[in-house]
């Protein structure tokens, strides 16, 4: 097993090292509001912060919420023993630009908030027991040709926007590795020929004879135990298991929510006498995800989506989990309500999020960061970051969509111009190019140019008036040509063609009920109560619209000002969790424990207004 610290496991779950030190802990701080300096020379370190929370949240110890650009890390380190290895540094993900010094020498510039990056330091360090860190980060605030969701540009939040987000928000590591070393994996499950494919990159010294073992376990039984010569730097290679023939047999190496079985790996590079030079432990499933007709398809037969909107977002650390019992807490909570999986909406989520929801059996759409301004610099920064995305969460069993857009955000005149739709287009068919396995949704909401799912947001506080709008004759025709939910046309063109695509109910409800006064919603009530019986009568509605291959309620959770979400923010029920089970799901009874983290419903008072809808 990984090496646990007291924030949360190993970081990287899909390629695991035993021996790794953590960084995560107090480090020197200072904040350079106009972003002028760039060199560390220049700083006076002023303040301490614990890694890895935002210098925005309390939680790190230094809560400035201020229109800041830039701030500044240092830490001295004990260097991880291993003679002959290399050491490197990871980082988990730094908002948004990073410049990395490691004993005075420049050793790494990443762009982008939202995904990892590693820096080789062995030649810097040296023989040294000890090294200094050093880290930029710069973030400026006003800056809407990037992506970064919902952080809000104003100094306060307002709307649907939340504070932002600065600098090192997940976790910082050391690890020693050896020079020749694989370096990443590519799992690929193909259920028709039950199979999966292996890919491995490795970073090799100059070696002949290399092979690489692989070995494959479900439980306690033995799957696969293959070697491969490594010819050179990339290995493919497709991995046949033995088909058992029989439906139940097949049905339990099969992941899915209901049995999310997953299948052991363990990787091995072996020298020419025989030696082991790296050894990482993995893990993949054996299942498909697609589209057919109107229905969404899973392992080979339809399943009916039923998500919930999940911002990741969490009192006091922001973006950042408290710890990894955290994560999987929220993984917990979102079954034990009825979901089948969560839109990890404005957000790439933490890898420990992507593992829990693996191992625990909870389909996730991941979505990307929207920027706010539809420029050359965006989409060349937007397409960058989304590649990265994908190579980092491509192997994630959980991972059934990607969703490059949301709400024609950052592509404001999608209609009228050609560019903006080209610009859609091109990250759908990149995304279908780089993973042709899983669907995409190309702009959820509305206005959908290429996609394989059509996501219609529609937060009607009637809910006779949603069973009428998707419950009549002839309804598609009707709804691509005159409905606009939210404002705004559901498809731009190819209106034949989407007429046979799956449609979902991919944003609804935002109901609010919250103790406090001024909260945002779509819709308020002023109890309890009648939450309860406002969500039962909607999800009621929904589950008997035949239309719909799915559902995406809004949302998990309160989040800042935004009280609609059926949890409050420290994950307190606002009713009782089984009637929330029982609406979301329809059944009368859950399958999981309706209670999973001893939480109990909170009274709440009344609210000074009955309902408002914007």
């Amino acid at each position: 097993m990984p090496q646990l610290d007291s924030h949360r496991g190993y970081p990287r779950p899909l390629l695991v090292r035993d021996t790794w030190t953590s960084l995560n802990g107090p480090w020197d701080f200072a904040i350079d509001f106009d972003g002028e300096v760039e060199h560390p020379r220049r700083i006076a370190w002023s303040s301490v912060i614990q890694v890895p929370f935002s210098p925005e949240t309390t939680a790190s110890g230094i809560g400035d919420t201020g229109l800041f650009r830039a701030c500044w890390y240092r830490r001295d380190v004990a260097i991880p023993s291993g003679d002959g290895q290399r050491l490197l540094l990871h980082f988990g993900a730094v908002d948004h630009r990073a410049t990395v010094w490691v004993n005075g020498s420049l050793v790494a510039r990443h762009e982008g908030g939202y995904t990892p990056f590693t820096c080789d330091v062995t030649t810097i360090v040296g023989d040294d027991s000890r090294c200094e860190i050093i880290v930029r980060a710069e973030d400026d605030p006003a800056d809407l040709e990037k992506p970064r969701g919902k952080q809000d540009w104003q100094p306060l939040p307002h709307s649907i926007w939340y504070p932002r987000s600065t600098g090192i928000w997940q976790t910082v590591w050391m690890e020693r590795v050896p020079a020749t070393r694989i370096e990443r994996l590519r799992w690929t499950p193909n259920l028709e020929r039950w199979e999966i494919g292996c890919s491995v990159w490795a970073t090799c010294a100059r070696r002949a004879n290399l092979t690489l073992r692989v070995r494959l376990a479900a439980g306690d039984v033995l799957l696969a135990d293959d070697i491969y010569s490594v010819t050179g730097t990339d290995t493919h290679r497709r991995i046949a298991l033995s088909d058992p023939g029989i439906d139940d047999s097949r049905n339990e190496l099969l992941w899915s929510p209901a049995r999310p079985q997953l299948i052991d790996a363990e990787l091995t590079l072996i020298d020419e006498d025989g030696t082991a030079i790296d050894q990482v432990r993995s893990y993949t499933a054996l299942r498909s995800v697609a589209v057919d007709g109107n229905r969404f398809i899973l392992n080979g037969r339809p399943c009916p989506l039923r998500l919930v909107l999940d911002q990741g977002y969490w009192p006091g650390s922001g973006i950042t989990a408290p710890d990894d019992e955290a994560l999987k807490r929220d993984v917990e909570l979102a079954k034990a309500m009825g979901f089948n999986g969560v839109r990890k909406h404005q957000k790439i989520e933490d890898p420990r999020y992507l593992f829990w929801a693996d191992r625990l059996g909870l389909m996730v759409w991941t979505e990307m960061p929207s920027a706010y301004r539809f420029t050359t610099d965006t989409i060349h920064r937007t397409t960058r970051e989304w590649i990265d995305v994908l190579q980092r969460d491509e192997s994630h069993p959980c991972v059934i969509a990607w969703v490059p857009f949301n709400e024609s955000w950052g592509v404001p005149n999608l209609p009228n111009s050609a560019a903006e739709r080209h610009y859609v287009r091109g990250l759908y068919h990149l995304t279908k190019t780089l993973d042709p396995t899983r669907p995409v949704v190309g702009n959820d909401g509305w206005e959908s140019v290429a996609t394989d799912i059509i996501g219609i947001h529609d937060y009607d506080a009637d809910p006779a008036r949603i069973a009428r709008r998707y419950h009549a004759d002839e309804l598609l025709p009707r709804l691509f040509r005159r409905e606009r939910p939210g404002g705004r046309t559901l498809v731009l063109e190819g209106g034949k063609r989407h007429i046979q695509q799956p449609l979902m109910l991919t944003e609804f409800g935002g109901i609010s009920c919250s103790p406090e006064s001024g909260e945002w919603g779509y819709v308020r009530v002023a109890s309890a109560q009648e939450l309860r019986d406002r969500y039962r009568t909607l999800l009621e509605t929904v589950h008997g619209l035949q239309v719909f291959a799915g559902f995406c309620y809004t949302q998990f959770a309160d989040t800042y000002q935004e009280a609609n979400g059926l949890l409050l923010a420290d994950r307190t029920p606002k009713f009782p969790m089984a009637e929330i089970f029982a609406a979301t799901s329809g059944l009368t009874a859950p399958t999981v424990d309706p209670d999973p983290v001893g939480s109990s419903p909170r009274q709440l008072p009344p609210t000074d207004q009955d309902e408002s809808v914007t």
